[in-house]
């Protein structure tokens, strides 16, 4: 890889964290019925359940068109006046307990029933007096409302606790990960301080001084959200400051940044493990050093990280490496963006390039 000199200028000040909270949409079982997919699902099925009361109440050979017809005029005016209300009144009803939110929802679809029932039948008797049958219907009607209303809320409460379950072990799950990363920079850093209490006292404390910050931003956040790649970087930078005190003039550095790190999200500890490896298993083991070169660019709605290291020769003690980092931010990766994402190594003549893709998460 050619990797040109760029900049890593814009950061956010050390310490500046954006974290996701649970919005209340989140935590409210009814689903958000102002959005054409979910319309267009209540549609389908409540077309498919006329489609299948007209069939069973005429034979197959007669079927009755105007029934169906009539039946789904009935219905749909229903169903879509139902979240039509529903929509606009889901504000209103995340702000109750889930047993309240329930009963007005349910009193909701079943006024509407009962009026749209009652209008239908006027209509049909020609606005004279309601007759017993037409009382009849209306409470049929109801009585299916209710019915057909409760196997629906029923269905959207349990999606609501598996989504709520599957978030809760995919957090963990990722926690877990990143905890086994954490150790593994821990001790590399305890490493660096080591080596340069003995050379130079003064600027091991300025390495503890980096350290207490660099762990401020990174051990106290215990959310699996992305985080700003401002924040990443600024992460790298202070890592990468710390191992050019402890190699000297052996290590350099190339960066080539063509997305706003400010705008754009990777999850938290991705990019400083890569430089790790880069560092301790490409530049370390040179008498001479290197360079290590990364490129972050965007492309058809994806994060490209690019990172090359030389390799470090047959003097290398490292050449095989400790594989953990690579293959917990690869499981990170896929627990997050799922087979969106990838994470892959290639190994040139000259080079060591490992690469990582994802979705743009803004």
């Amino acid at each position: 890889m050619v990797c040109e000199a760029g900049i890593i200028g814009i950061l956010t000040e050390p310490g500046e964290r954006t974290v996701a909270r649970p919005t209340p949409e989140a935590d409210f079982f009814l689903p958000d019925l102002c959005q054409a997919q979910s319309i267009l699902f209540l549609v389908l099925v409540s077309e498919l359940l006329v489609f299948v009361q007209v069939l069973f109440s005429s034979s197959f050979f007669d079927f009755n068109w105007m029934q169906l017809g009539l039946t789904s005029l009935f219905v749909q005016w229903v169903v879509l006046s139902s979240a039509g209300l529903l929509c606009n009144a889901r504000p209103w009803l995340m702000r109750m307990t889930v047993p309240r939110a329930t009963t007005v929802a349910f009193a909701i679809i079943l006024l509407l029933t009962a009026l749209f029932s009652l209008l239908a039948e006027l209509i049909i008797s020609g606005f004279s007096a309601m007759t017993e049958g037409g009382v009849g219907r209306i409470l049929r009607n109801v009585l299916i409302a209710m019915i057909m209303t409760t196997i629906a809320f029923r269905y959207f409460f349990l999606s609501h606790q598996l989504r709520v379950g599957e978030q809760a072990e995919l957090s963990s799950r990722i926690q877990a990960l990143q905890s086994r990363i954490r150790p593994h920079f821990l001790f590399n850093s305890m490493n660096i301080i080591a080596s340069l209490i003995s050379v130079d006292p003064e600027v091991a404390e300025e390495v503890v001084e980096d350290l207490s910050v660099l762990f401020r931003a990174s051990l106290n956040d215990s959310t699996s959200e992305p985080v700003r790649l401002s924040e990443e970087l600024d992460l790298c930078e202070k890592y990468v400051h710390i191992e050019g005190l402890r190699l000297d003039d052996r290590l350099s550095m190339e960066w080539q940044i063509e997305v706003d790190p400010r705008e754009v999200r990777i999850p938290l500890l991705t990019l400083q493990p890569l430089l790790e490896n880069a560092i301790y298993h490409g530049i370390q083991p040179r008498r001479d050093g290197g360079t290590v070169c990364v490129s972050i660019t965007e492309d058809s709605g994806r994060i490209k990280i690019e990172i090359s290291n030389p390799l470090a020769g047959e003097e290398s003690t490292h050449e095989k490496g400790n594989r953990m980092a690579l293959d917990n931010i690869r499981n990170r990766l896929q627990a997050l963006y799922g087979p969106e994402s990838s994470l892959t190594t290639e190994k040139t003549e000259t080079q060591f390039i490992t690469r990582v893709s994802y979705p743009i998460d803004l």
